[in-house]
């Protein structure tokens, strides 16, 4: 099977000195691991800039009105000196603002900045792909213990964020719930917000994707009418492959895997289990939109996460054209 195409835009590796922001698309961020999370991108010499919104709230579970959520991330995201948004943690609420972003803004910056997060922040690195066709990084948060009291986690993060040429694979600890091979664009994230876009108008078509489940918090029984709904919705028999992450809290293990086992293994594609993405005490960084291979317990990335960042004074391609 040959290796899609990549997608429109490949953000680039970062570099010390890189201006980041950090947003809140969904629920208040605790005030201590907000100032902890961004000392620590600090500390890898990022310029951290926390977005304006980010230490609102509105009706207790949000981080802020849903357009002020919205005009914070399409500033940082349309900003040509912004090279990442970092969400800050997940939650609820990403749904609420998504079709309140200005995608015709960003789409228009010379690099879209790099979307970086998890759980809720599903609906964005769907978004992103949808309305801008960009790579973005399932990924632990800055607002997160995830990330400030996870230094393998963190170290991952840093590593594909400054060299993402050092990324090759990524390990699969778990059982092959159906077996085989497959090549495809990684997608997805959490299951439950994957399930809440169908039928909106930037729900992810999973045509040929490796696609990444993880959830956490939801019962067997409601874990099984979230996968159920995405069957149903012919979203998972799209997919050329099907890794699974973390299921934290969602009963006892062996509960969930017949679940998994039940609504997944007879799709007729590779199902392997075991990736530390998710909720789980390490989380490993998954970067959507890149090109992969599903087999043998382990996923291989066909090509590195992030596009090399040209060498300073050193001119870029489109530059050389020009110049030519």
């Amino acid at each position: 099977m040959p290796t899609p195409d990549r997608p429109r835009a490949v953000p680039q590796a970062l570099r010390p000195g890189d201006r980041v922001a950090v947003a809140a698309p969904a629920g208040p961020p605790d005030p201590e691991l907000l100032d902890r999370g961004a000392a620590l991108l600090a500390s890898w010499g990022l310029e951290v800039t926390v977005l304006p919104h980010v230490r609102d709230s509105h009706l207790g579970h949000l981080a802020g009105r849903d357009e002020d959520r919205a005009a914070d991330l399409t500033e940082a995201c349309a900003d040509p000196g912004v090279r990442a948004v970092l969400c800050a943690r997940g939650g609820y609420g990403t749904q609420r603002m998504v079709d309140l972003v200005d995608w015709k803004a960003i789409a228009a910056a010379a690099e879209p900045a790099l979307l970086i997060g998890s759980s809720d922040i599903t609906a964005l690195h769907e978004a992103f792909a949808v309305r801008l066709g960009t790579s973005t990084l399932h990924a632990p948060m800055p607002a997160t213990g995830a990330l400030v009291d996870s230094p393998a986690s963190a170290d991952h993060l840093r590593t594909v964020l400054f060299h993402p040429e050092r990324v090759t694979e990524l390990p699969l600890t778990g059982e092959v719930l159906a077996p085989g091979t497959a090549r495809g664009r990684l997608a997805g994230g959490n299951a439950s917000l994957l399930a809440a876009s169908v039928g909106t108008p930037t729900a992810l078509p999973p045509d040929g994707c490796l696609l990444l489940l993880e959830e956490t918090g939801e019962e067997p029984y409601r874990l099984d009418r979230i996968l159920t709904q995405l069957v149903r919705a012919g979203v998972l028999g799209r997919a050329a492959g099907i890794v699974l992450g973390d299921f934290t809290d969602c009963g006892p293990e062996e509960e969930v895997r017949a679940v998994l086992a039940d609504r997944l293994g007879g799709l007729g594609i590779p199902v392997a289990a075991g990736l530390p993405a998710g909720h789980g005490p390490l989380q490993l960084t998954v970067p959507l939109g890149t090109a992969a291979e599903l087999g043998d317990g382990v996923l291989t990335l066909l090509e590195p996460p992030l596009a090399p960042r040209p060498s300073p004074g050193r001119p870029t391609a489109e530059e050389a054209a020009c110049a030519s």
